[in-house]
């Protein structure tokens, strides 16, 4: 694409994907820093956005994969909600092309703030699973969920992973469990809306490849210490992103 690889560069591209891979692989928010990463690298807007996809697609696969191996993910439940998140990925991603993501910002602040506020005074909400058995209506509340939700990780993205697992804990779910739900159908929404990208060209494949490379590796070592540590690591690192995606937005939104 024109850009020259120095080390520099090179070094920037890798520890940013280690970095946000890391975080990703279990609370969702590694966009905070891999997508100005890319910017740095030189990469246009609408290529950054679309390798993002390349190198986040690798990095959710990956731990995905992990923690569908510790047992972590409910297939029976998820199984229903990945075509869902699928349609709404696919359609979010083709009206990203003709409508200001800007435009969610204010409302995405919002949610982010409410979910934060909620999950740090419920001291103890993640830790146990309550969940027994899906009613009619959480079926249809899950359903409705990950189709929005797929829609807006295509369209917007910033704290999908966040509102997934929140989404989750709500149902009952322990906090790595529902990390691991939530991965599983963030894996989906990525790989649909990084097949739109590829089908605009705008993915630019050595910088995604080489990034995805590090965030494979930052993948799994996230994964792991979030299976070993359980809800005592997971919730405040989820609060965490959770603020750090707060501060992000506002501070885009004066700033433009």
């Amino acid at each position: 694409m024109g850009i020259e690889l120095t080390w520099e560069i090179i070094i920037i591209i890798v520890v940013g994907g280690f970095l946000a891979a890391f975080i990703d692989s279990v609370v969702g928010g590694g966009g905070l820093i891999a997508l100005p990463a890319l910017l740095a690298a030189g990469l246009p807007p609408h290529l950054a956005l679309g390798t993002n996809k390349l190198a986040g697609t690798m990095s959710s696969l990956t731990s995905t994969i992990t923690f569908l191996r510790s047992g972590n993910i409910d297939l029976k439940m998820t199984s229903k909600l990945v075509p869902l998140a699928a349609i709404g990925a696919i359609t979010g991603t083709l009206l990203v092309q003709f409508v200001p993501s800007e435009w969610l910002r204010p409302l995405v602040i919002v949610l982010l703030i409410i979910v934060t506020i909620y999950t740090l005074f419920r001291r103890d909400w993640g830790s146990i699973a309550t969940f027994r058995s899906h009613s009619k209506r959480s079926w249809i509340a899950m359903a409705v969920t990950a189709l929005l939700l797929g829609s807006y990780d295509g369209f917007f993205g910033p704290g999908t992973g966040s509102f997934l697992i929140f989404a989750f804990l709500i149902l009952g779910l322990d906090f790595v469990k529902a990390a691991g739900n939530a991965k599983l159908l963030n894996l989906t929404s990525n790989v649909c809306s990084l097949v739109v990208f590829i089908c605009l060209s705008s993915v630019s494949y050595g910088i995604g490849l080489l990034m995805g490379a590090a965030m494979v590796l930052g993948s799994l070592v996230g994964s792991r210490v979030a299976i070993r540590q359980g809800a005592c690591y997971v919730k405040p690192l989820f609060i965490g992103v959770s603020t750090l995606l707060i501060t992000r937005q506002i501070w885009v939104m004066i700033a433009g």
